[in-house]
């Protein structure tokens, strides 16, 4: 299926990604695992490319979670894209900083529908100079 404009950006679709967007956001800088858990795809095909680790599966990344530290998540967030194509399927790319850090970091996540909502399939952090 060749995909015209009228399928990308439909505003009814971008403000339910942004919306499950910015909830995932309040989930990580609160330390919310149970939401952030709920937010991703509960399956061993998810992957999760970390800063500083690679998680395939979502066991491994409610590993990965639960033995995070938990403060210091407050972050500040710019040039922040988000891009649905059809209903179904989304792209959110993000930079930011956090206080004490001279670095900026990535985050990029793909976001497909399912059925009990709209979940995280892969995410990818990065930090820069």
């Amino acid at each position: 299926m060749t995909m015209n404009n009228d399928y990308i950006d439909r505003p009814a679709i971008i403000a339910e990604v942004t919306s499950a967007f910015y909830r995932y956001e309040k989930a990580l800088t609160g330390n919310d695992t149970e939401v952030l858990d709920e937010l991703f795809w509960h399956n061993p095909r998810t992957v999760r490319l970390g800063a500083g680790e690679n998680l395939y599966g979502i066991e491994a990344i409610r590993a990965f979670r639960a033995a995070r530290p938990s403060v210091g998540l407050d972050r500040q967030l710019q040039n922040t894209v988000i891009t649905t194509f059809g209903d179904d399927y989304a792209v959110c790319s993000t930079e930011f900083t956090r206080q004490g850090s001279e670095k900026t970091g990535r985050q990029q996540q793909t976001w497909v529908r399912m059925a009990d909502g709209w979940r995280i399939v892969a995410a990818q952090v990065s930090l820069m100079s």
